[in-house]
């Protein structure tokens, strides 16, 4: 005889009870609970009320195998296949830069009606780049720029190489986020410059490496850029604070460097602001752009560095440069002013990664 599925309430209860303990028996009496309920047609009230059912031979009931140990009995070898785990670390640096080499000469004949004369230059520029960002809330912006122009001169009879162009930059931004687009920035900019400087058929050096140094720390926040899908980037830095050095090892040059003669440094406190972006027109052509502005009651310096790049195919590129510069900090030029100007174009090799 077999009796109707029965509803034990002490199965339940022994599921969520943690002092006692559920058998086999319980575990594959909840099973059929939770998945057949319309099987259940008696329940433990019931059983109490009218007694237990009665066998018609009332033969004793023999005690089964556990089922457990019965399907123990089987084989239960299973094959465990080896399984390779490997944990990538987060990299949140991301390293970067570009490299190029120009050549530039110009020939002009003894008898050109213009005058002129010809002249061989060569220029190398290297940007590098590691910036780290780990994706929440702090960023950290290293950039190194280096750049060496050399050119010769027939009609220089004092020096047979010049210095076309010469910078050693360092600048390091560490920021806060303080929401999508803004973070609160601790900036460090340091330049010098690699060697000597003169002028055309004049001995008298106007500046050498670490004559002048200029480092300037200023704490404001920088807004990020990027837009027009991805081809327009770069930061604007806001700094109300800012305090500025200008170093010269020559006290020969202080004067002319915009320092107190017989001085080694002048120090000051401002303000400043920096501009970086990169435009992107097509795949072919170019725009970097820096402008930097340093501020005090009295002087004001300010820069503004424009590159125009044209990439004829992957290795080889066409550079325009166009530099104005004001600074009322040095002595004042009867044509110029104050103001300041540098350019040059050139064509060569260059390497981005």
């Amino acid at each position: 005889m077999t009796a109707p599925l029965t509803f034990f309430h002490d199965v339940a209860r022994n599921a969520f009870s943690a002092s006692r303990p559920m058998t086999v028996e319980d575990s594959l009496l909840l099973d059929q609970y939770l998945k057949h309920p319309e099987l259940i047609q008696n329940t433990q009230n019931k059983i109490d009320k009218y007694g237990p059912l009665e066998e018609k031979d009332n033969k004793e009931l023999k005690n089964e195998t556990n089922l457990v140990e019965k399907a123990s009995t089987g084989n239960m070898d299973i094959a465990l296949l080896p399984v390779d785990v490997k944990l990538i670390k987060p990299n949140f640096w991301t390293v970067k830069g570009d490299y190029s080499l120009q050549f530039m000469q110009n020939f002009v004949s003894g008898n050109w009606y213009k005058g002129g004369e010809s002249n061989y230059a060569m220029l190398g520029a290297v940007t590098m780049e590691a910036n780290f960002n780990n994706k929440q809330k702090v960023k950290w912006d290293n950039k190194l720029e280096m750049k060496l122009g050399q050119q010769n001169s027939r009609t220089d009879s004092v020096h047979r190489l010049k210095s076309t162009e010469d910078l050693l930059r360092l600048t390091s931004k560490l920021g806060l986020q303080a929401s999508k687009n803004w973070y609160y920035t601790l900036q460090m900019v340091a330049n010098t410059q690699f060697t000597h400087s003169y002028k055309s058929n004049d001995p008298e050096l106007y500046a050498d490496f670490m004559a002048p140094f200029n480092l300037n720390l200023s704490l404001g926040m920088d807004y990020n850029v990027d837009w027009f899908d991805h081809r327009f980037k770069g930061t604007f830095h806001l700094a109300p604070v800012a305090y500025n050095m200008k170093y010269t090892r020559l006290p020969a040059l202080a004067e002319r460097l915009g320092i107190d003669a017989g001085h080694h440094i002048q120090k000051d406190l401002g303000t400043q602001f920096t501009v970086d972006l990169t435009w992107e027109f097509s795949d072919i052509i170019k725009w970097k752009t820096r402008m930097y502005g340093y501020t005090t009651f009295r002087r004001m310096e300010y820069e503004w560095e424009n590159t125009f790049v044209f990439q004829l195919n992957r290795w080889l590129a066409a550079q325009l440069f166009v530099f104005p510069r004001f600074d009322d900090s040095v002595t004042r030029d009867g044509h110029h002013g104050y103001w300041q100007f540098k350019e040059f174009s050139s064509i060569g090799l260059t390497y981005s990664f």
